[in-house]
């Protein structure tokens, strides 16, 4: 199989330039990360005095010693809603993808320690999404619950969309993915169809609450007066309504059963192993990924450099190497398993429209999954391009993505601009995973081009009534450039949640490695559907 020969100089002004800006950009959300982990502690005392665990306690708890575990949307809601100083980063919500007792599963942990974890909107589309990715791959779902609900301050716009969290669950019971959740505290209202309608509900003794009513509510709706244990507490629930299945006397009890719930259930012993073969190592160091991408994003470079340093051995067996040289497609092997990649060297031309829809057939063809490495300014435009039908060819390359079932992953390594961000599988095409390197930006078109078509614009409306303020022209270029510029990086994408989490670049192999093996084990699992899920008798 070829080998990639790489011709970067790794001493060179350019590649150190290069390395210190993506460093930096690595330690921004690195340090929003910390920030938030440091909130935390700061109500560390009151809650040990209560015997509670801290949210990241108990998912070091959960989690199998030594095992990997892939954070997702760790910045989601990062300086949205009411959060003004960072630390909201999270939405409320610690997930990503581990082991418990050897299962791989999506873990749920509401960060009660951020303003009592409560949801905003953005919280919730987390949410969603974390069931979404269970549901496509097959993974049972831990959640550690404690959470204040919904923030009130945003009821309305999370109350309607709220109820798809629950037929989600409802959908998930039914699709024979278990759910487990271990209530640590207090679930009111709708917070008590959350563990309601999981498979598996374990309460912690004289600190767990579920009641579709609080103590205040039922006194003020009916007069009735009860205190908490009596209403809807962890004994009374496991002992007489039969809500709950499982008590535990404290934080770590829970999670212990969690993890003998699914150290009992056979869910590994559903699916046929595959003998993991003997695979070579990227003959390139993952180090030099941090000065690959120019600190200038007008800068070009050859994407081959990027595969050149995830690829087992550094093989890639390109197609069509001879025609059209902007987009890069060809077959690879990514820790043992098979994997097209399709990158970016320029603009999609006709050319590579045609060439990548084919190469996309194909890998649907041999059911080999897709890796799309993101670093596109968009579709080539002139006259030229549209006299070769580039919207005839990038229609039909648009057409190939979105109806390929193959697994589809995305990385998105530079700018993602326009439909070609579309022809690259981004957010609305719905790839199974996608990761942002934290240079990136996504976004219709540059903003120093948004600015400048908006000047054009307003200034042909000038014309038309006769006066031609340059001023006010300025001043439109230059407030439109500025929000455009502010509302597509890295940190502003993430935070909407339009990927699954901003990644070092060093990682890129063993995440990609990672989620091939979750997709694939996906794609081999038969689960055991019924028409209505589990139903709590």
């Amino acid at each position: 199989m070829p080998i990639l020969a790489s011709s970067i100089d790794t001493n060179s002004l350019e590649f150190l330039e290069s390395r210190n800006a993506m460093t930096k950009a690595i330690d921004c959300f690195r340090d929003i990360e910390n920030k938030v982990i440091e909130k935390a502690e700061h109500v560390r005392v009151r809650f040990e005095k209560k015997g509670i665990l801290l949210p990241r306690e108990r998912l070091n708890l959960l989690l199998d010693q030594g095992s990997v575990f892939l954070e997702l949307s760790s910045l989601a809601g990062f300086m949205m809603y009411d959060d003004t100083d960072g630390t909201g980063a999270g939405a409320g919500v610690i997930s990503g993808i581990g082991y418990v007792s050897g299962v791989r599963c999506l873990i749920i942990v509401d960060n009660f320690a951020i303003k009592g974890g409560t949801i905003t909107p953005i919280g919730l589309q987390k949410k969603l999404r974390l069931q979404q990715i269970a549901l496509e791959n097959k993974l049972p779902i831990v959640s550690l619950a404690q959470s204040g609900g919904a923030n009130l301050t945003y009821a309305a716009e999370t109350f309607v969309q709220g109820g798809r969290g629950f037929a989600n669950q409802a959908r998930l019971s039914a699709a024979g993915i278990p759910q487990i959740t271990v209530v640590h505290g207090s679930a009111t209202a709708g917070g008590a169809y959350q563990p309601g309608l999981s498979d598996y509900i374990i309460m912690v003794r004289e600190q767990a609450t579920m009641y579709l009513a609080g103590p205040p509510l039922l006194k003020a709706a009916t007069g009735e007066i009860a205190d908490d244990e009596t209403l809807g507490g962890a004994n009374m629930h496991t002992s007489e309504s039969g809500v709950g299945d499982y008590l535990a006397e404290n934080d770590a009890d829970g999670i212990r059963i969690a993890r003998d719930i699914l150290a009992q259930i056979p869910w590994n012993e559903q699916i046929e192993h595959q003998d993991t073969h003997d695979y070579s190592q990227p003959l390139y160091s993952e180090e030099e990924l941090i000065g690959i991408v120019p600190a200038d994003p007008k800068t070009p470079y050859d994407c081959r450099e990027i595969i050149a340093r995830i690829v087992d051995g550094s093989n890639f067996l390109e197609f069509k190497q001879e025609y059209d040289h902007q987009t890069i497609c060809g077959h690879v092997k990514m820790a043992g398993k098979s994997c097209g990649i399709i990158g970016n060297n320029g603009p999609i031309t006709s050319a590579g429209a045609a060439k990548a829809g084919q190469f996309i057939q194909l890998c649907e063809q041999s059911n080999t999954p897709l890796l799309f490495l993101h670093n596109i300014t968009g579709f080539m435009v002139g006259t030229e391009p549209e006299h070769s039908g580039i919207i005839k060819h990038g229609s039909k390359l648009i057409q190939a993505v979105a109806n390929a079932t193959v697994p589809k992953l995305s990385i998105n390594v530079g700018g993602s601009y326009g439909a070609g961000n579309y022809a690259m599988c981004g957010r609305g095409f719905d790839p199974r995973f996608l990761f942002s390197w934290p240079n990136s930006t996504t976004a219709v078109m540059g903003a120093a081009q948004a600015g400048m078509v908006l000047r054009i614009v307003s200034e042909a409306k000038m014309r038309k009534h006769g006066k031609v303020d340059e001023e006010k022209l300025a001043s439109i270029e230059k407030a439109t450039s500025d929000m455009m510029q502010s509302k597509t990086t890295a940190l502003a994408c993430t935070a909407r949640i339009e990927d699954d989490g901003l990644i070092d670049p060093r990682d890129t192999r063993k995440i990609v490695a990672l989620l091939l093996d979750i997709c694939l084990q996906a794609e081999r699992r038969e689960t055991r559907a019924n028409t209505f899920g589990v139903s709590r008798f």
